[in-house]
């Protein structure tokens, strides 16, 4: 037995099928999203890490997290079903900030267990969403569209109350808060869980195989202590991504040299957009690590009404900013496409590579308005906004590049590529924010300025290259996106 057909399914029942999952990602989201909202800031504050121990140990924390969902993905599918990867996914989170939450607990066990769990669960509800519609591609594109406004309403609370719990409560009492989010995950599938009956992958209408179960298991502690020994051994971390970054080269290639003319052409496209998609993770990295540490020692983070932001706090800008842009930016691809036609995605990644260089343009003159080391937090405001803009334009569109240019029995393999060169840009985004890496005894913000500021304007010089490649890449792209459908099938 398999996934039941969208179009016999009462509606009612796919809404409800489809609350549950919305509910179950934004519980999840609400967990990660605090979690990296203080995680950096406790390694430097609380545990006394250099910066660029932070920045690295972060990085390479949330490449493992990137890379992991493919492999949860393929099990959710092949091996236990979408749902039980969900709620055991769900658990193995759970656990991994119980252990953050502890006195002194295992820091690096701990993220090792996150990643792990993120890749167990990430693919899988998500998985079971274009399930619930399957059959209805007309559906899809608008479920998955509210289906990532749960992520920013996840995000977006916990970014918001981590940080103040780290101040009113201690560290571990923010970190709780995440493990007490994904327990509310799998209540929320537990009660709800009978509206999800009729749908999943082959081995969740099957019973369960303990052997399995075992092994998964097994293989995921394993998992969790390779990734344990990766994020705290900085020179492996360099290593696995280099590994990562060949075995992408060389998989491209490989996919290049086996397809037809049409297939081949496709994938060109897509590994010149994924190149445009790492280079824009890196400054996305920025957020969680130079941005959050520029807000800790430069920013006047008085608000309205003498209300003191705290730093960690304003990463929810994004979110936030994902909110007001996201209907606009939607709207605005409507209004094209009913007009002289939509741009193309090439077009769309330049113009974010644009937006992406006027903020870190912004980000960076500030310091020609600071006082006494600091900058105005509207700054950031006004920053975020660019970013987040850039963000819809660039990353917003990178699984739907794949599904143009990759014909149905490539797509989704290199969907989990595009997922895996995105990890890899995680971590290169830490190394970058390394240029801003405050010595240990310098604490005057007139000092610490530059840093940062240097850094921002980089970024936006390196932002301003990227448009230039991308509208010189235009040409090329309109040769190349001739959908490759047609021979795929």
């Amino acid at each position: 037995m398999t996934t039941a057909a969208s179009g016999t399914t009462p509606p009612k029942q796919r809404r409800i099928a489809f609350t549950t999952l919305f509910l179950v990602e934004m519980w999840e989201r609400f967990g990660y999203y605090g979690m990296t909202a203080v995680v950096l800031l406790y390694m430097v504050q609380k545990l006394g890490y250099t910066d660029d121990r932070a920045n690295l140990t972060f990085g390479a924390f949330t490449a493992m997290v990137y890379a992991a969902p493919a492999v949860g993905g393929w099990i959710g599918d092949r091996v236990l079903g979408s749902r039980r990867m969900t709620v055991l996914g769900a658990l193995v989170l759970a656990l991994g900030y119980v252990l953050l939450a502890l006195p002194d607990g295992p820091l690096f066990v701990a993220l090792g267990v996150v990643a792990v769990g993120n890749g167990l669960f990430k693919a899988n509800p998500a998985n079971l969403v274009s399930k619930v519609y399957e059959g209805e591609p007309s559906k899809i594109d608008s479920a998955f569209t509210l289906y990532y406004m749960a992520v920013n309403v996840g995000a977006t609370f916990s970014q918001i109350l981590t940080p103040l719990i780290a101040i009113w409560a201690g560290w571990n009492a923010a970190f709780g808060v995440c493990a007490a989010g994904m327990l509310l995950s799998v209540v929320n599938y537990a009660f709800m869980r009978r509206h999800l009956a009729h749908v999943g992958s082959p081995p969740d209408f099957a019973p369960l195989e303990v052997k399995k179960l075992l092994l998964v298991l097994a293989g995921s502690a394993a998992a969790a202590a390779f990734v344990t020994v990766v994020v705290q051994d900085l020179a492996l971390a360099r290593i696995v991504i280099w590994v990562a970054s060949i075995a992408i080269l060389g998989i491209f290639g490989i996919l290049t040299a086996r397809g037809n003319a049409e297939e081949r052409r496709g994938l060109v496209a897509v590994f010149l957009l994924t190149a445009q998609g790492v280079l824009f993770f890196i400054f996305y990295q920025q957020m969680s690590t130079s941005l959050t540490l520029f807000a800790l020692r430069n920013v006047d983070l008085r608000f309205f009404f003498g209300y003191q932001i705290p730093p960690g706090q304003l990463q929810a800008l994004n979110p936030i900013w994902i909110f007001v842009l996201g209907p606009l930016v939607a709207w605005g691809y409507d209004r094209m496409s009913r007009g002289r036609g939509d741009f193309s995605i090439a077009t769309k990644f330049a113009a974010g590579f644009a937006v992406l260089a006027i903020g870190f343009f912004a980000f960076g003159l500030s310091g020609r308005f600071a006082q006494a080391g600091k900058v105005s937090v509207w700054w950031l405001v006004g920053g975020y906004g660019l970013y987040s803009l850039g963000e819809l334009l660039i990353s917003g569109l990178g699984l739907a590049m794949v599904a143009r240019y990759v014909g149905p029995k490539l797509r989704g393999f290199v969907m989990g590529l595009w997922f895996l060169a995105t990890g890899i840009s995680q971590y290169l985004g830490s190394y970058v924010a390394n240029y801003a890496s405050v010595p240990e005894n310098v604490t005057n913000p007139v000092e610490t300025l530059p840093l940062y500021v240097n850094l921002f304007l980089g970024l936006g010089g390196v932002a301003t290259l990227g448009t230039l490649v991308a509208i010189a890449m235009l040409p090329l792209m309109r040769r190349l996106s001739a959908p490759a459908g047609a021979a795929a099938r």
